[in-house]
């Protein structure tokens, strides 16, 4: 099958790449390939399986619906299916935004979702230009892939995105954060700036493939207020981090501000493709048709979604991942002190990422300590420099994109798959389901912990010369195959 599948299918496949199995059963964390070998899937689709692969709760809906004999193809038409998604979604959101609120079903992906609001913005407005940040992604469309980091043909105003390890001004923390905001005004204040009046701001809570860089809370109410004083539009995109995943149901509510505009997918569709524009209902100047799509409504993902948004709510999960989150983040942290070659661990929630860097290469500053804030806010304002040697105090070391990548493969040898992202493709990233247990959090750095000894003593060439990882601890050991038996059962 891997063969037929690069034989045929098209060269822009990426996951197949860093990923040669052929999935064939999957439950929870786990994922069963066609050879009979178990993996621990810490890329739940890309973020989207906020429960995991086929969770009781998501098939029971699905069933339902099929059971029911009702219409799986209705266009935009009102069905119940339809309007219990809608009342869940809608008690999930911000109140500041939900007792406002339209909602606008999209295509069935992210990309079409964020298309969508900036058509919507520009419409509203009767601007064109748009604010969007260095960083960004926002998907692979046309229009979206002009608000993302990478763009070649931009016609979008790009602005600096605040970040400790690479910051772009070379201070990082609570100044940095103030310098990019100060930029941000400067720039729509100045009228030879070449910004002219926009339409609208689309930014991430977290930068996820950016480099899972959280933004700062203060920022994010500092961005919240330079658009409201200008009359521009706001545009959240929660495409990766909403229902749960950085530790509140959506991550603006960590700032506790309320967008004009939310951008959903991944998760809301509890596996299945849905997409969905959430914003206030004074920007609702759509006429009928504006904006329409034959696949906007999916009555099996809408089901699904409605019990995945109804399990993560009644169950706390957002609770949860800011707990469990938390500690892992700490434990990879210790990680980080004994492995020269990760730079930085970040994350928020269960939205996690390691930065692996050329720990020889040359470095004008000191090497990161990993002792970095969980949640984006700043350090510890009274921890003074010479108490926490920090990459701010210099510059940080060059990103080493080979070195991530055996990280990933030396993962999959274990049993565990990883993403890599991030600005210079030098970033392991860990998203697992939301359902993870304590015990299978205990599996995922134990292998993870063993792929980075492996790989940073096979890309040193000598022996790393460090204090035993968690991973080579066989009482650890004995941990992640009770984890694996436990994942494999579903519980």
């Amino acid at each position: 099958m891997l063969r037929r599948q690069s034989a045929r299918e098209s060269a822009a496949r990426t996951y197949a790449r860093a990923l040669p199995i052929v999935p064939v059963r999957a439950r929870g964390l786990t994922i069963e390939g066609a050879d009979g070998r178990r993996y621990l899937d810490c890329l739940s689709g890309a973020g989207t399986l906020a429960l995991g692969h086929n969770h009781p709760v998501v098939l029971e809906a699905i069933r339902k619906v099929l059971d029911s004999g009702a219409p799986l193809h209705v266009l935009d038409l009102a069905t119940p299916v339809k309007d219990a998604f809608v009342t869940e979604l809608f008690h999930t959101l911000p109140r500041g935004l939900a007792d406002h609120a339209r909602v606008q079903f999209c295509g069935p992906a992210g990309t079409d979702a964020v298309e969508a609001a900036l058509k919507l913005v520009r419409t509203a407005t009767g601007r064109t230009g748009l604010l969007a940040f260095t960083g960004a992604y926002h998907g692979m469309t046309a229009g979206a892939l002009e608000a993302s980091g990478d763009a070649s043909d931009v016609r979008v105003a790009r602005l600096p995105y605040p970040q400790d390890y690479r910051c772009p001004f070379g201070v990082g923390g609570p100044r940095g954060a103030e310098l990019a905001a100060h930029w941000t005004e400067s720039v729509l204040d100045d009228p030879k700036s070449g910004v002219r009046h926009p339409a609208g701001m689309i930014l991430e809570p977290v930068q996820g493939e950016g480099g899972v860089i959280p933004a700062p809370d203060e920022w994010m109410r500092r961005m919240r207020t330079i658009t409201s004083a200008r009359s521009i539009p706001l545009i959240a995109d929660e495409v990766q981090t909403g229902v749960g995943r950085t530790g509140a149901f959506w991550a603006v509510e960590h700032s506790g501000i309320t967008p004009d505009v939310m951008v959903l997918s991944k998760a809301i569709g509890g596996s299945l493709p849905l997409a969905v524009v959430v914003y206030r209902d004074d920007l609702d100047v759509w006429e009928p048709g504006a904006h329409a799509g034959t696949f906007r409504g999916n009555q099996l993902a809408m089901a699904a979604g409605t019990a995945t948004l109804a399990y993560v709510r009644e169950n706390h999960l957002a609770e949860r991942a800011a707990t469990l989150g938390s500690r892992m983040i700490t434990q990879l942290r210790s990680l980080a002190g004994e492995f020269p070659c990760i730079g930085d661990v970040r994350g928020r929630g269960l939205m996690i990422g390691l930065e692996f860097v050329d720990a020889e290469g040359d470095c004008a500053g000191r090497r990161v300590r990993p002792d970095r804030p969980v949640d984006g806010e700043p350090l510890n304002r009274g921890t003074t420099p010479a108490a926490v040697p920090d990459s701010r105090a210099g510059s940080p070391r060059p990103a080493d994109p080979e070195l991530a990548a055996a990280v990933q493969r030396e993962c999959l040898r274990r049993g565990l798959i990883v993403e890599v992202g991030g600005r210079h493709a030098s970033v392991v990233r860990l998203l697992p389901p939301l359902t993870i247990s304590d015990e299978q959090a205990a599996a995922v750095l134990d292998r993870l912990a063993d792929a980075v000894e492996t790989a940073a003593r096979d890309r040193s060439g000598r022996p790393p010369g460090i204090r035993r990882p968690h991973g080579s601890d066989p009482q650890h050991r004995r941990l992640g195959e009770r984890a694996e038996r436990a994942s494999h059962h579903g519980t």
